[in-house]
Parts: C-alpha cells; structure tokens; sequence
C-alpha cells in the first residue's frame, strides 16, 4: 500500500473538524457513576507458570454493570516496594490470552495488567470475558456496530467502562503505586487507552497505531474492517449515518484525547489502511497533555512493530526508572 492520506505536511497540523457532543462529560460521568455503585471487589489469584522470573494473577473485577472482567497480572518474581504499573488493552478480536503470554512489562520491573475485551478472544488470541449485556438490535457480525442504536446500548461504553475500572482495579493492588499508572494497547487497545487517558488521571498513555478515533473521516477513506463494519452497517440501513456518527461521537479518541492529561507517546504507519494516518493524527494534534509521535513512514498497520517497543520501553524508563 502506498501512502494514500493526506500528504504529510497536511497531516501534521490536521483536526477533525466536528467537536465533542456539549454533554460529553456529563454522559462520561454518569457512566462511570453507576459502574461504581457496584463494589469493585478485584481479585488477584495467584497462577502456576514454568517461569521463575516473574509471578502471576488471575484477575477479576467489577466493569460495567457490575459484570465480571478478567486479567492478567505480572509482577517481577525479586520486587521491593510498589511499582509502576502498565494497564493494557488489547487490538481487536483479541483476549487476554494464556498467563504466559505477557512479560514485557515485568522484565521491565514494572507490574502489568492485561484486561480481557469483553466479548473478544477469538479472533487470533483467546478471552474469557463475555459481553453480557442484552441484544440491542441488529449489527453487522463484529463489534462495531453492536448496540449502535444509542449511547447507552453502544458496546464501546461497556468497554470504555471497563477500562476505568481495571485502572481502579490495579490500583487497588497493594504492590502497585497508584500515582504511577501508564495505559497502553495497539490499534484497538490504542483507541481504548485514549479512553482511559482521558476518564481517568494516569500518568502515562501509549497509544499504538490507535484505532476508533475520528469515525466519520475514516469509514469514508478506507473500506478495511473494521471500520468497514460501519460502512456495511450503513450501506444497508440507508439514511442512518446522522444517527449512527451522532453515537459514535461520545466514543471518538478525537475527543477522549482532548480531555487527557497524561504524558502520551503515540505512533502511526503512513500507510496504515486499517487505522488512516490522518484519524491517528487527529487523535494526536487534539491530545491535551504533553505528547511525542513515531512516525513509521513505510510501514502499514504494524506500525513501527518490535522498533516501536523499544520505543515505548525506554519512554518508561525515562519516566520510572529509579535512580
């Protein structure tokens, strides 16, 4: 794929044009409002692994509606004191995965929490989470038109929910240091991460390639699922689009990024078909706190792939790394 969006010097300066819906925060805060009147009640269980290096959690606690997400935590097996500690979400279609499938982060010396996508898991890495909301109408198979009839049925505001709430949950950890939380994940987990960036005070974001940000100029740039599952979904319920990018709005990076006040580390593949250069930078040139961007000019959806971790391990060391 060559490059296909806007030419550079276009995208470094680019907005989206349409801004947050006025009651925005007051549709966020009544959200996360009602999830926690149900107890948060975060378990951590430990897991035998053959690794001696590291110690992990079956985690679970309270998302949305009270409904029960699971986890992993890594912690460093030779630890003192509490820790730094990366939330992360994961790309789309994808779970959480074995309990030895995560040791990045805790090689790093810092704790990892990996939250399981309610509903996902079975797209290239397994979950264990079911979305258990009741049916809200028709969708396109996939998840981004499930429950796109309204704001409050969209199962984005579950997830989102379930983001904050696995912040709560690992700073609930009593080897965590709550003043030091990063929210990370690629593509989708990017998108989410920006959610969680800007609903909660995390000190840190890495948001990779991120997905879900600016709807409305990217299901019309690029027929790639999927945001293709959107154009699909219109295609057929003709005369829909005002309402469904009317939904979508409470759920666009874009805006999540502008009220976000950790200190971000983004990137994005020029060629990127998947998530446009030009969404990911909207996302970026809206974000609130102090942010950095890896441009990877060749590169498609992998973005900057293992050149990026490296990337965002030293960019948390500058941050955490004790003297």
């Amino acid at each position: 794929m060559a490059l296909f969006d806007l030419p550079f010097e276009q995208l470094i300066t680019y907005h989206a044009p349409h801004p947050a819906p006025a009651d925005f925060d007051a549709f966020w805060a009544a959200t996360l409002a009602e999830a926690r009147t149900h107890d948060l009640n975060a378990t951590f269980t430990p897991v035998e692994t053959p690794y001696v290096t590291v110690d992990v959690f079956d985690v679970t606690f309270s998302g949305w509606g009270g409904q029960r997400i699971k986890g992993w935590l890594t912690l460093p097996r030779l630890r003192q004191g509490v820790l730094p500690c990366v939330v992360e979400y994961v790309g789309y279609g994808g779970g959480r995965g074995l309990a030895t499938d995560h040791l990045g982060y805790a090689s790093l010396g810092y704790a990892h929490l990996m939250m399981d996508t309610r509903g996902q898991g079975s797209g290239w890495r397994q979950g264990d989470t079911p979305d258990d909301a009741p049916g809200s109408g028709p969708q396109i198979p996939g998840f981004m038109t499930r429950g796109i009839q309204s704001r409050d049925t969209y199962y984005y505001r579950r997830v989102f929910t379930d983001a904050v709430r696995a912040v709560e949950a690992a700073r609930s950890h009593p080897e965590v240091d709550a003043a030091r939380i990063a929210v990370a994940g690629g593509s989708q987990g990017g998108g989410i991460a920006l959610a969680a960036a800007g609903l909660t005070d995390a000190q840190l974001c890495l948001p990779d390639v991120p997905f879900l940000c600016h709807y409305d100029r990217a299901t019309r740039i690029v027929d790639s699922f999927p945001y293709g599952e959107i154009g699909q979904y219109l295609k057929t319920h003709r005369g829909r689009a005002e309402d469904v990018f009317g939904v979508l709005s409470y759920f666009d990076g874009v805006h999540f990024s502008a009220r976000a006040r950790a200190e971000a580390l983004f990137s994005v593949g020029l060629m990127d078909d998947i998530c446009p250069p030009s969404t990911v930078y909207a996302a970026y040139n809206a974000y609130a706190g102090s942010r950095e961007i890896r441009v990877y000019e060749f590169n498609r959806h992998e973005g900057g792939a293992e050149t990026h971790t490296l990337e965002k391990m030293a960019f948390l060391h500058r941050h955490w790394r004790r003297p």
